[in-house]
């Protein structure tokens, strides 16, 4: 019998995740999943079987081909325009990775921990100034992550209130077909403007050296579009939700705030712990077997990356926040050939931004009970919608 996919957490525990997905990685990692446009695909929860689909491409990552786990959520049946690379599997994704790999390394991003230092430092110094309680997602975990992907692609930070609403927009649950529509052009309609402002005058950015390759400008306004939006929510989010891990869990807090140099290990930990990436989507290109089960040609897979990234036959303890364990293998970032392509700027961001914070503000705490904390339930990326602090007195 096909179950539905668990979305519900349980009451008071926000970082969890939704109740049944150990009980199905327990009972069946492998099971029959009902999605509501009536298909009938899986759910895969354990750790090994989540890396194993993720590595095997006899599993197509196609928009066009997959079935969406969850009602309300963004969708398309046609295939993704040129650019929009997240959508596509080789030989397009490749063609499109490899162009863009060089731009995010691991040396190249750590070489912006500068930059991201000062953008925080400001932004803290600014949060310091208030007085009351303050909203830590306006404050500091949204505009740090936004200002540097707005640098990095050649963005005018004071531009961002044209695209930044409307591209939230394209992660709400349930948005009225006319809405979505209307945050979309309004996006893309902004980026059309950039690449052909970085065509006649291009400067140091991203996107202007994407205007030296062979790349169509339909090419290049996609691909800025992608890594537009997702390299403001993610990581906003990413940001938030460690804190508020951290804020409810004051001996890791004391543990940062003690050994600062600690915040690359805090950071894989928390990316473990709070994944905001509530499942991810792959379709079956031939017949597989995987599990003693056979997984047919055109049958959409959904993996848990929350199931995953808690699975205690590869984390032990899982559900204990341990900011110096091991996580090597979590998923937060999925695995295989299509792993986030900014994972590298989102841990610097969060591997400044954590420690700066903690130690700026001893006594940082939150200043509305747990259960006040508003969640994004109403989105396709889980985080806080407003995370309200206080310090001092």
């Amino acid at each position: 019998m096909s179950a539905t996919l668990p979305t519900e957490r349980r009451a008071g525990h926000p970082l969890d995740p939704p109740t049944g997905l150990a009980e199905l990685r327990e009972q069946r990692p492998l099971s029959r999943l009902a999605y509501p446009d009536g298909h009938e695909g899986w759910l895969v929860t354990s750790h090994a079987l989540v890396r194993a689909v993720l590595a095997d491409s006899r599993f197509s990552v196609r928009a066009e081909l997959r079935h969406m786990p969850i009602s309300g959520a963004p969708d398309s049946d046609q295939p993704p325009p040129p650019g929009m690379f997240g959508g596509m599997d080789a030989p397009d994704h490749t063609r499109y990775r490899n162009l863009l790999t060089g731009k995010f390394t691991v040396r190249r991003m750590r070489q912006l921990s500068e930059r991201v230092t000062r953008i925080t430092e400001a932004h803290l110094a600014a949060m310091e100034r208030q007085i009351g309680p303050v909203d830590l997602v306006t404050a500091l975990t949204q505009p740090v992550p936004a200002q540097m992907i707005c640098e990095l692609l050649g963005v005018p930070y004071q531009d961002r209130a044209r695209f930044q609403q409307h591209a939230l927009d394209l992660f709400r649950l349930n948005a009225p077909p006319e809405e979505l529509a209307a945050a979309y052009g309004a996006v893309h309609a902004f980026v059309q403007e950039l690449v052909a402002a970085k065509r006649t005058t291009p400067t140091d950015d991203l996107l202007s050296d994407l205007t030296e390759t062979d790349l169509t400008d339909e090419e290049l306004v996609n691909i800025g579009f992608s890594l537009l939006g997702a390299g403001m929510d993610t990581t906003a989010n990413m940001l938030a939700l460690g804190v508020f891990a951290l804020l409810v869990h004051p001996d890791q807090l004391a543990a940062l705030r003690a050994n600062p140099g600690i915040a690359d290990r805090a950071v894989e930990e928390l990316l473990r712990y709070a994944s905001i990436i509530p499942f991810t989507i792959r379709t079956a290109l031939t017949d597989v077997e995987l599990n003693g089960e056979v997984i047919k040609a055109g049958e959409t897979v959904t993996i848990s990356v929350p199931a995953a990234n808690r699975d205690p036959a590869h984390f032990a303890d899982p559900d204990t926040l341990d900011l110096l364990r091991s996580t090597s293998g979590h998923v937060a970032f999925g695995h295989g050939v299509h792993q986030c392509l900014g994972q590298q700027l989102a841990r610097v961001e969060l591997q400044v931004a954590l420690p700066a914070l903690v130690t700026r503000f001893p006594d940082l705490r939150l200043a509305v009970p747990v259960q006040d904390v508003a969640l994004r339930t109403d989105m396709l990326i889980y985080g806080v919608h407003a995370l309200p602090v206080v310090w001092g007195v």
